[in-house]
């Protein structure tokens, strides 16, 4: 008889584990679906309120002048797109934000990484971002008009203000989530402390700046429109605007779907460019 199988009794019994069931396991507290589940889900709540959208105006229960039906908003995109206005204005939207936040970022990750690993520049800076961060970024809008006119440049400067500092202050303390004992092993190895930023500290907070760096984008989107609705002649924000003073509420439906397309699709590709970028994440998962 093998010792490997143990002998099988007539008649014996053994209990099986008891397996959720799909509706209780997508309902468990922390518990995971399927990345083909989860786009489902996604999918059915875009569904539902493109439905639920579509009843409302249908049945006359709103007037189409406070919500538009969703055919005259995709008609009106469609015009605009056939003229060229929406490729336009889509254009250098998204240029403004990515030359603009790229300016915010560039300054913000060796600061937040300084401030992060240096009490003494801690102590300079930090104060100074949080006394900074607290003043509403709308209200410095006429003083950026007032020192670079209403080119991209004003656009880049608002940016820069709603997004540079509570980057810095999130890459702080992804830096300072690292792990003492990283560090520690460092020195044991007698490794120069820039050496240590560089191979240790940077390499292990990269995954929680990269997110940070996604949450950023998404107030960089909020900050460009505030910038164009403001003062532009051209983008989203403005052509927003301007559908306002002639109360045409289909086209600035239109483009509050395209800003949330547009805003949606960067945040994923983060998401997608973090789990290729860091993949050993998904493996300890």
């Amino acid at each position: 008889m093998s010792i490997c199988r143990a002998p099988s009794t007539a008649g014996s019994w053994m209990p099986r584990p008891n397996r959720p069931g799909r509706a209780r396991r997508l309902f468990a507290l922390g518990g995971r679906i399927s990345g083909t589940e989860f786009l489902a889900v996604a999918a059915l709540v875009f569904a539902a309120l493109g439905l639920a959208w579509y009843a409302v105006t249908a049945g006359g229960l709103i007037r189409p002048l406070f919500l538009p039906s969703p055919g005259q908003v995709l008609a009106r995109l469609d015009t605009l797109r056939q003229s060229g206005q929406l490729t336009a204005d889509i254009s250098i939207s998204v240029y403004r934000i990515t030359v603009g936040f790229l300016i915010s970022t560039l300054f913000a990750l060796p600061i937040g990484v300084l401030i992060g690993c240096y009490r003494f520049w801690e102590a300079a800076i930090e104060p100074l971002v949080d006394f900074v961060r607290y003043m509403p970024v709308v209200a410095f809008v006429p003083l950026t008009i007032l020192w670079t006119g209403t080119g991209d440049g004003q656009k880049f400067l608002i940016i820069f203000i709603g997004t540079f500092f509570q980057q810095v202050l999130l890459v702080m303390d992804n830096v300072r989530s690292v792990p003492r004992d990283f560090i520690n092993l460092g020195r044991t190895l007698e490794m120069p402390d820039w050496r240590i930023l560089y191979r240790i500290v940077i390499p292990s907070a990269m995954p929680a700046i990269w997110d940070s760096m996604r949450i950023s984008l998404g107030w960089a989107w909020t900050w460009l429109v505030v910038a164009e609705l403001v003062a532009a002649t051209s983008g989203l924000g403005y052509r927003i605007t301007t559908a306002q003073r002639f109360f045409q509420t289909d086209l600035i439906f239109g483009y509050l779907l395209i800003l949330g397309i547009l805003g949606l699709a960067t945040d994923q590709a983060m998401k997608f460019a973090g789990r290729r970028l860091f993949r050993y994440l998904e493996v300890q998962r």
